[in-house]
């Protein structure tokens, strides 16, 4: 059997797996550097705009990608991988460079809600065509090696771009940015041209029908199969809303109320990220072994006791052990919450389901910004962190009324 596993390795790890991949990381840097550490700084001090507008330039980024994640399963099936990932990072190329070149802030906003468009292909594109190389064997597997280059990404990007920022000059930052694009839109090339269209010919029934119809299966697909509690879906909100609230304004706490240079913020970043990109694996294997509940408790209460007394706080090294328990915190909150959502799916229905859970989700990274900036510009710096504190507490109460039966359905 040695050689049948050797060669599921050498299927895992094919050219075509290592250009999504690869994508994947360098798209989720960029995002990451432009969101969390550029635009929140840059506007404020570059184009001198209120946390409100900030916040509402973010949520045009969730906005954008929220609009496109149903219909790009059937454009992957369409188009196939090459076409629509291609199409998609072209979109994020020419958000990059508007952003980089706006003096105003419509024009940021235009290109956030373009970045949104452009990486709304991303997670489809890589979770559909890694998997299915990978087949049922490997599927664990290769999501765990998704995961790690979304998280390498997302984490890598907001603390590195710091080293290519001056005292507000932003323009070497922004021509690294652009390079990594010019590297995506290159591999992007290279994947293959038709292999999802030329599988979706082979079902090619189930596509003929018309698309008011397809949508109709797919409502009536998802409301037969749901009998969860009502608590989900303000759960589901609330967890991204928290969230969201910190996106546009963590940057600006760090550059305005605390002064740190673009090194030490880089540090607070690394403290708390760090702390849960470590933490990950073991409690997801803990979690497997204990069960959700005690998982969520405690990640609730620790991220919210941090984010309740993260503002009150003077002393920078008390600061630092607020920023790990927040990182340990949603490494706790993490693999439970998603164990959580993925017990409330039935199996025969995950892709119908996991498509509006994913819409619910989404609305909270879309509405936590523009509700964060207006906190910051109206109360100031501490309402924000107060009030996302404040949802975590919610949710901590909540998840108690919704029962966790070891067998299923979240009810």
């Amino acid at each position: 059997m040695k050689w049948m596993h050797k060669w599921q390795g050498q299927r895992m790890f094919s050219p075509f797996v290592i250009e999504l991949l690869v994508i994947m990381f360098i798209v989720e840097f960029v995002k990451g550097a432009l969101l969390i550490t550029i635009l929140p700084v840059y506007m404020k001090t570059g184009l001198g705009a209120s946390a409100f507008i900030i916040g509402w330039t973010l949520a045009a980024q969730y906005i954008g990608d929220n609009v496109l994640r149903t219909p790009v399963g059937w454009i992957i099936d369409k188009l196939g991988y090459r076409t629509t990932m291609l199409t998609g990072v072209l979109l994020t190329f020419i958000s990059v460079i508007i952003m980089a070149t706006a003096s105003q802030y419509i024009w940021m906003i235009a290109g956030c809600a373009l970045l949104g468009f452009g990486t709304a292909p991303l997670w489809p594109c890589v979770i559909t065509g890694t998997t299915e190389v990978a087949g049922e064997e490997g599927k664990a597997t290769i999501m765990s090696v998704v995961y790690m280059a979304w998280l390498s990404g997302v984490g890598l990007g907001p603390v590195a771009i710091n080293f290519f920022v001056g005292e507000n000059a932003y323009g070497t930052a922004f021509r690294l940015l652009i390079v990594c694009m010019t590297v995506v839109v290159l591999v992007a090339l290279m994947l293959p041209r038709k292999k999802a269209a030329e599988k979706a010919a082979v079902h090619g029934a189930a596509h003929k029908e018309p698309l008011l119809k397809r949508v109709s299966t797919y409502l009536h697909e998802v409301k037969r199969s749901i009998s969860v509690s009502p608590l989900m879906f303000p759960a589901m909100f609330a967890q991204t809303f928290a969230l969201g609230i910190l996106t546009p304004i963590l940057t600006l706490y760090a550059k305005d109320v605390l002064k740190l240079s673009s090194l030490e913020y880089s540090m607070f970043l690394v403290a708390g990220g760090a702390v849960t990109v470590i933490c990950l694996i073991p409690m997801g294997k803990m979690v497997d072994r204990l069960g959700i509940r005690p998982f969520l408790i405690a990640g609730f209460a620790m991220s919210a006791a941090a984010l309740l007394l993260f503002t009150y706080t003077a002393s920078m090294a008390m600061l630092y052990v607020w920023v790990a328990l927040l990182g340990i915190g949603y490494a706790f909150i993490i693999p439970s919450w998603n164990a959580l959502i993925a017990s409330a799916i039935p199996p025969e229905k995950r892709g119908a389901v996991w498509g509006f859970f994913l819409t619910i989700e989404g609305l909270g990274m879309i509405i936590g910004p523009i509700v964060s900036g207006k906190l910051w510009d109206v109360y100031g710096y501490h309402a924000p962190f107060l009030m996302s504190g404040a949802v975590l507490i919610g949710l901590l109460v909540l998840q108690m009324f919704i029962s966790i039966p070891k067998k299923g359905v979240v009810r």
